[in-house]
C-alpha cells in the first residue's frame, strides 16, 4: 500500500517526533513536582540507560514510555504501520530488547524502576500519579508497571 503522503512530507512529520520532553513526561514531572519531589532530567553517566526521571533520594528511575514507540502490549496504540512493516518491525523489536536490557541493568545495580505507560495516562491520570507517588515514598517494590 503506497503513503499518502510524499517521502518529504513523512520525513517532515517523522522529524517532529520528539524523544525528551513529550507530553506524556512533561504531565508526570508536573505532577511529581507538585507532590513534592524533586528529581534529575540530566543525563547520569553512571547509569546504563537513560530514564526520563531519576530520584537518588528514592533510589527510582521512572520511564514515561510511549506505547507506539516502546510496543504496550495489548494497547490500541501500539499500532504496525502498513507501509514498510517489516522495517518497523524490526525497529519496534531493537526498541523492546532496549527496554528490557535497561530495566535489567537498571534493577541490578540497586535501582528501583517505574514504567509509565502513555494511554495509562490518557485514561487514568488522576489514579496513576498517586499509585507512582505511593510507590515512591513505600520503597518496598522493586518494579512498578503502570500500563
Amino acid at each position: 500500500m503506497a503513503d499518502i503522503v510524499s517521502k518529504e512530507e513523512r520525513s517532515r512529520m517523522m522529524s517532529g517526533i520528539r524523544s525528551r520532553n513529550t507530553k506524556p513526561e512533561l504531565l508526570v514531572r508536573k505532577r511529581l513536582h507538585a507532590s513534592g519531589f524533586r528529581f534529575s532530567l540530566r543525563r547520569r553517566r553512571d547509569l546504563p540507560c537513560q530514564p526520563d526521571l531519576v530520584l537518588p533520594k528514592y533510589g527510582a528511575a521512572i520511564f514515561v514510555h510511549g506505547c507506539f514507540w516502546h510496543r504496550h502490549q495489548g494497547c490500541k496504540l501500539a499500532t504496525t504501520p502498513k507501509t514498510n512493516a517489516e522495517k518497523w518491525e524490526q525497529k519496534f523489536a531493537r526498541n523492546v530488547e532496549r527496554d528490557v536490557r535497561c530495566l535489567s541493568s537498571m534493577q541490578q545495580l540497586g535501582w528501583r524502576t517505574a514504567t509509565i505507560w502513555e494511554c495509562r495516562l490518557r485514561e487514568g491520570l488522576d489514579e496513576t500519579i498517586p499509585r507512582l507517588v505511593q510507590w515512591l515514598r513505600d520503597g518496598d517494590s522493586e518494579n512498578l508497571d503502570l500500563g
